[in-house]
């Protein structure tokens, strides 16, 4: 994990923290085409890609998020969006905005205490008609509890490479849309 230089001049654009799921986003994925989008982005990585513990990996993105000293947006998928949610109980001052795509159906990992309060930083879930790890109703439903805008793309299933997605615009738009919110709140 990459630290600030504390005297450093500060970015007008808050940096991306990627949040990926079960097996990491591969070289292909839309994360990993969206972090090379910006020139200093990060991401979070688990111990182990394969066995998701939504315990063990909110601990490990904490340990991760909480030593950013800068403004940042999290884009995170899957099992990546649980994670970051659960995260998002603690405080973490310099988080923005965060974009959360696709997201896990949490009782398929048999957690049973998913966050559903209020996000305290604006969010975006994007969802999908046909994804099999989360119907779109039941995303639409955790959106309105998170406090977040809600975009169902159709007919697109998980929203990863299997299902065509790995240059992801609408991706970095919604980024920009959660920077730009930053910016009119500081404003």
């Amino acid at each position: 994990m990459e630290h600030a230089v504390p005297d450093r001049p500060r970015s007008s654009h808050p940096r991306l923290v990627t949040v990926p799921g079960l097996h990491g986003s591969e070289p292909a994925h839309w994360q990993s085409w969206l972090e090379n989008e910006y020139p200093n982005a990060l991401r979070v990585t688990q111990s182990d890609w394969d066995r998701p513990d939504i315990e063990q990996w909110t601990q490990r993105a904490l340990s991760q998020l909480v030593r950013i000293d800068e403004p940042y947006v999290v884009a995170a998928h899957s099992f990546g969006c649980l994670t970051t949610v659960q995260a998002l109980i603690s405080d973490l001052p310099h988080l923005v905005g965060v974009l959360l795509v696709a997201p896990a159906n949490p009782t398929r990992f048999e957690i049973a205490a998913l966050n559903r309060r209020r996000l305290r930083v604006p969010s975006i879930v994007v969802a999908s008609d046909t994804d099999p790890w989360m119907s779109a109703t039941h995303a639409r439903d955790l959106a309105h509890d998170w406090g977040s805008a809600y975009i169902n793309l159709g007919d697109v299933g998980h929203i990863n490479v299997a299902s065509g997605f790995g240059p992801f615009p609408r991706a970095r738009q919604f980024v920009e849309m959660l920077a730009q919110t930053r910016r009119a709140i500081s404003a």
